[in-house]
């Protein structure tokens, strides 16, 4: 299995992905966390960001079946994304000076019609999900020492 990020912006286009944003072979990929990089103190601190209520995420993808040379079924999905360059929190993470996103995370109610949406609908489901219904931890650093058994 390959797993890809889509940008909203650009699926309908790129040859990765053209075929199934045009087919509406949408998924959704379960997700307890995601990670990103916190680059504010000038270096990367690893932060895991969850949803504040501790449920689980529902990002919206899109999925693809291909054959590959050796004659196999390969299956592989996409994460999509948008921009988050005003996102109160998202806002905060990758490199300074470089675009901001994010994932496409699904409200709860939407599960379904994402999955049951028709393509021409598809673009309706790709929004910033709300800075107050997330929140983020930097993760602690490891010692550097590996422990003995």
């Amino acid at each position: 299995m390959r797993r890809d990020n889509a940008r909203s912006e650009t699926v309908a286009s790129k040859p990765s992905f053209r075929s199934a944003w045009r087919l509406g072979q949408h998924c959704i990929i379960p997700a307890k966390a995601i990670f990103e990089p916190d680059w504010r103190s000038g270096k990367a601190v690893p932060t895991r960001i969850t949803r504040a209520d501790g449920g689980l995420m529902s990002i919206a993808g899109l999925w693809e079946r291909w054959i590959n040379p050796d004659g196999e079924t390969v299956y592989s999905y996409s994460m999509l994304t948008v921009n988050a360059d005003d996102h109160t929190m998202m806002k905060n993470y990758h490199r300074q000076g470089s675009e901001k996103r994010m994932v496409v995370i699904l409200p709860n109610g939407a599960l379904k019609d994402w999955l049951t949406a028709p393509a021409a609908e598809s673009m309706a489901f790709m929004r910033q999900y709300p800075a107050h219904r997330l929140q983020a931890e930097p993760m602690p650093k490891e010692s550097g020492r590996r422990k003995r058994s």
